[in-house]
């Protein structure tokens, strides 16, 4: 078996035809037909979420944002009729991993899915190739268990967001451009924009508190991390 996956829709038939599709591929799938539904379905053996936006009640957006601020690092994947930039930037900005739009194509989904799943499953560092533990300070990054924490609190962060750091302490001082960035970290997700390198950080800073100032832009370069900070 591949992985398990919730598939959160509200439209049956495209629950019915993702589920088909994915189980052939050898991916165990539970449907559910609301976000609320999904909340009493999701368990610490799904892989990853496959979830719609638009749906009625809370939104597939809602749903991701209550996850991550439980500290729910799970994968997922919005499937969405909206499909402007800033509509993606919404999807990655509340914790997304990927943004497919509809309609969209099985083999699409299939590989996007297989894409997610390697990163999240296979231990891909983004690029860093770090193994241990940073310490800047009170500030630990542990590359093998993919956890940071502040003053011994565990900060729960995504994984784009831990690779993210991981990728820019791992090389303290060197100034990242945003290209950079996204061939080390997006390396499989064509559709990622520089912009999503912003918000992605802005949350990482955020999470990172009064330590934000470890990370320091370079207007017109890209992203760096301050070892001088420690």
């Amino acid at each position: 078996m591949n992985g398990r996956i919730l598939v959160v829709d509200d439209e049956r038939d495209i629950c019915e035809i993702l589920q088909f599709n994915l189980e052939n591929e050898g991916y165990e799938v539970d449907t559910a037909y609301s976000a609320e539904e999904a909340l009493n379905k999701l368990s610490a053996d799904h892989s990853l979420i496959l979830l719609d936006v638009m749906m009625g009640g809370m939104s597939g957006y809602k749903l991701a944002e209550k996850l991550r601020k439980e500290g729910n690092s799970v994968p997922i994947v919005f499937l969405t009729a909206k499909d402007t930039e800033n509509d993606m930037l919404t999807g990655f900005s509340v914790g997304g991993d990927d943004y497919i739009s509809k309609p969209f194509s099985i083999k699409e989904v299939t590989a996007r899915v297989r894409a997610v799943l390697k990163r999240a499953t296979h231990g891909d560092d983004g690029g860093h190739g770090g193994t241990g533990r940073m310490v800047f300070g009170d500030v630990v990054i542990d590359c093998d268990t993919k956890e940071l924490s502040i003053g011994g609190v565990g900060i729960p962060l995504t994984r784009t967001e831990f690779e993210l750091l991981a990728t820019l302490a791992s090389n303290p001082a060197r100034v990242f451009s945003r290209e950079e960035l996204i061939d080390r970290i997006w390396t499989e997700s064509p559709f990622v924009t520089e912009r999503t390198v912003d918000v992605h950080i802005t949350r990482l800073r955020k999470k990172l508190g009064d330590r934000g100032t470890l990370i320091s832009s370079r207007p017109g370069y890209g992203y760096r991390f301050n070892r001088t900070e420690e």
